[in-house]
């Protein structure tokens, strides 16, 4: 097997690969990271000193790849499957990756501001930066609400590189930011998320590390237990 990815399944970046490459039935060989241990530590920097997970290695060319958006467009380059994450039209194609920079940056990285902050000694917390995180998905879900409720799913109706993104962000967003009760549409896009095999066979590998979640005590009970489901 040519491919392998080196994540941890609580990691909210690596859901986001670990969809596509389920998505697509795309075969892979999972590395788990512990940065506890030198040695994982170590394997991963030998491939990106960065030490960021995800990252894809493809040893047919000998290539690492990390950045999500960057690891889906090179599985979409190299390794196609029936599921175009990547829209063949130029412009739905720019619209896939305007939303997937979208998920990123605006609902992606508030929420790990805040489940950052709760990770902060006594002392260190940072209650300014919190109050912006939370500010921040406030209107990146009003901005997602609205282009719901005028378009239906936000890229399109075809699943691509922005539903990737999307997923993740939501799913731990939804967590420490629960969506506004006015906000159907936009809690209606995410339900239809979670019914996909893709994304319950992500989150599935990801429930035996659950317990680890800084927000575990928040988080719904169908998430925990798969009969709640």
């Amino acid at each position: 097997m040519s491919l392998t990815l080196y994540l941890h399944p609580l990691a909210s970046f690596c859901h986001k690969v670990l969809i596509a490459l389920y998505e697509n039935g795309t075969p892979f060989t999972p590395r788990l990271v512990d940065f506890s241990d030198e040695a994982s530590r170590a394997a991963l920097t030998d491939k990106w000193p960065l030490g960021k997970i995800p990252v894809l290695h493809d040893s047919v060319r000998d290539r690492a790849i990390p950045e999500t958006s960057i690891i889906i467009e090179y599985l979409a380059l190299h390794y196609p499957g029936p599921v175009a994450l990547l829209p063949a039209d130029d412009e739905a194609r720019l619209d896939a990756r305007l939303w997937d920079r979208f998920f990123d940056f605006y609902v992606h990285v508030p929420m790990q501001k805040i489940v950052a902050d709760r990770l902060r000694p006594e002392g260190s917390k940072d209650p300014a930066g919190l109050a912006e995180a939370h500010r921040a998905l406030d209107m990146a879900y009003g901005i997602l609400e609205a282009r719901l409720a005028a378009g239906g799913l936000v890229p399109g109706e075809a699943f691509t590189i922005a539903d990737c993104a999307a997923t993740p962000a939501l799913f731990y967003a939804s967590i420490v930011h629960p969506f506004a009760p006015e906000q159907g549409h936009l809690a209606g896009y995410f339900e239809g998320l979670l019914a996909r095999p893709s994304v319950r066979r992500t989150l599935d590998e990801a429930r035996p590390y659950f317990h680890l979640y800084p927000y575990r005590e928040a988080m719904p009970r169908r998430f925990l237990d798969p009969a709640e489901a």
